[in-house]
């Protein structure tokens, strides 16, 4: 009987061997195993801020994965021009790129909606839509369709100033004419007012304001555009940024590499995208006071857009989205589900946090 005994706790222990075989063996292997992807980027390694978000989720998955899963970042101009990051992750000629979305509205409009649109929502009501309401997924099933990429918000500026411009404007009229580097759905309102919008990578800008090859841009704020010197050759920096409320970047990725990627990187990277998201705007907030007592000290001539610029540039928005809508089923089918949500969730924040900003930032 012990014998017998004997040799069944054997055999169970033998199964149970077999079994841990079969099934951790392979969980081992995946655990070890080591990949090493490129990250193409729209940003130049001098602005720690933009490029800083590509860092932030690079580091992130590292350590998330032990060390297995390695992802450099390189910027604009290494592996593909900062506007064309979509297109060479769509090729897959890099696996992976981090953006900004709207660059590629002649590709599709949709593409708007991934970063901001022009009159659209703050930066909480973005995330807002994005994680909560159903923003995400739609754009990851338009995106799929279309590109074949899977993307997710990884960074935000907040709000953006309303650019550089070397003469003032008090109308309307004073737009008509002008060049202006104005990339997005905020070009499109911007031509349509009489501008010559232009959508130049950032190592251009500076140049072109300098030479008069364009009258006016913009690029995000303070911190950042007193980094690159505009400054230095146009006096009137604008606001608001009408078209830019608060705009998300995004980490893209080519949906055959994703596809092939262990579950375990797949979470890391949607983790890291959230805190690269959540980074890069508290760096911005940290730096962009400080920044802009820099200009203001520099002879910077801070001006507030005019209600007659505003109101005609969001009377020409509605009638572009109205456009869009009746042109391209994406485009509609997303846009109305992201004007529910804003107007919805508007009037929330026009209540409370309104009224709250308001009284605190209106007696300092």
């Amino acid at each position: 009987m012990k014998r017998r005994a004997f040799l069944g706790l054997a055999a169970k222990a033998a199964a149970a061997g077999a079994a841990s075989t079969v099934f951790a063996a392979p969980n081992i292997i995946i655990a070890q195993r080591n990949i090493r992807w490129q990250m193409a980027t729209s940003w130049p390694t001098s602005l720690d801020t933009i490029y800083g978000g590509a860092q932030i989720f690079a580091e992130r998955v590292a350590a998330l994965t032990g060390g297995r899963f390695q992802i450099t970042p390189e910027p604009a101009g290494k592996l593909s021009k900062g506007t064309d990051i979509l297109d060479v992750v769509q090729q897959g000629a890099v696996p992976i790129g981090h953006t900004a979305s709207y660059y590629y509205v002649g590709k599709s409009p949709i593409t708007a909606f991934g970063t901001a649109l022009p009159f659209g929502m703050t930066l909480r009501q973005q995330n807002a839509w994005l994680y909560e309401g159903g923003g995400l997924q739609l754009l990851q099933e338009v995106y799929r369709k279309k590109f074949g990429v899977i993307q997710f918000p990884a960074g935000n500026t907040g709000a953006q100033m309303g650019g550089w411009f070397r003469k003032e404007i008090k109308s309307v009229d004073d737009l008509k004419g002008l060049k202006m580097r104005i990339p997005g759905l905020g070009g499109e309102v911007m031509t349509r007012l009489g501008v010559t919008a232009q959508n130049l990578p950032r190592g251009e800008i500076f140049q072109a304001l300098q030479t008069g090859t364009v009258d006016a841009a913009e690029w995000v704020g303070p911190y950042d555009d007193e980094k690159l010197g505009f400054f230095k050759v146009a006096k009137f920096y604008y606001y608001p940024g009408w078209w830019e409320p608060a705009p998300t970047l995004e980490v893209e990725v080519n949906i055959r590499e994703w596809e092939r990627l262990p579950k375990e990187y797949q979470e890391a990277i949607k983790s890291a995208a959230v805190e690269a998201n959540m980074g890069m705007m508290a760096r911005y907030d940290a730096r962009n006071a400080a920044a802009l007592k820099k200009l203001l000290d520099a002879g910077v001539q801070l001006r507030q857009y005019p209600k007659s610029v505003i109101d005609a540039a969001k009377k020409v928005a509605d009638e572009i989205y109205a456009e869009f809508s009746s042109k391209d089923a994406d485009f509609k089918r997303i846009f109305t589900e992201w004007k529910k949500f804003r107007d919805e969730t508007g009037r929330w924040f026009g209540l409370n946090e309104y009224a709250m900003e308001g009284y605190l930032f209106g007696n300092m």
